[in-house]
């Protein structure tokens, strides 16, 4: 009798163990990963190597792609345009990047009123924008500093007040395209033709050579 008392206690102990891991479970979640991507995404990226992407942004809207002339953002340029050709680098772990046309050497910015303008330095928040690929594989640009604002330009290619946008209006919407012309770096390799190298025909050895049979 005693030993079957013993042998109660020992399995209502190791119970009560297990039970109290599963409880030290529930009070030590397991980490959001979503989470670490948004906060890593939200603080510029100091330690990893840049990545530069070349391509034009086609607006849904205008009918053509975004380009940067000094000061001044629109978006009526024709396929191939030389201001319409925008270096986009990575800034952060996340999807956050800098837009810089090529031609130009601006940045495209937000200003506090939700303008957007050509700056030549793009080192503010208010010149990163977050790529945001939506369910019908368009393409918006949300800025870093003014959230809920995106880049936007009305039939005739003018920049849409920004304050007034939303992530589901087609006037935020883009499509990335590469750019027609030469290559984007003057110092990037050319492509080479392959060369056929031509040798003299061969002379067979003499010991080699088949005499002729004789008939």
């Amino acid at each position: 009798m005693y030993g079957i008392n013993q042998r109660c206690l020992y399995i209502s102990f190791h119970f009560f163990v297990v039970w109290c891991h599963a409880q030290g479970e529930k009070n030590h979640p397991s980490p959001n990963f979503k989470q670490h991507v948004r906060e890593q995404g939200s603080v510029t990226d100091q330690l990893s190597r840049r990545q530069v992407r070349v391509y034009q942004l086609y607006s849904r809207t205008s009918g053509r792609h975004v380009q940067i002339q000094g000061r001044r953002v629109s978006a009526t340029a024709e396929d191939g345009n030389t201001f319409a050709r925008l270096y986009v680098e990575t800034d952060t772990f996340g999807s956050r990047v800098r837009i810089k046309g090529a031609e130009s050497g601006r940045y495209l910015c937000m200003n506090r009123r939700g303008k957007l303008v050509g700056k030549p330095n793009g080192r503010g928040r208010d010149c990163i924008f977050t790529e945001i690929v939506l369910e019908n594989n368009y393409t918006a640009f949300q800025n870093a500093k003014y959230e809920g604002w995106y880049v936007a330009f009305s039939r005739k290619g003018r920049p849409i007040k920004a304050s007034r946008t939303r992530e589901n209006q087609r006037e935020v919407h883009f499509i990335k395209r590469l750019h027609k012309g030469p290559l984007p770096f003057p110092n990037s390799d050319q492509l080479k033709h392959f060369e056929f190298i031509s040798f003299p025909p061969s002379r067979r050895a003499k010991r080699n050579r088949k005499t002729p049979s004789a008939s």
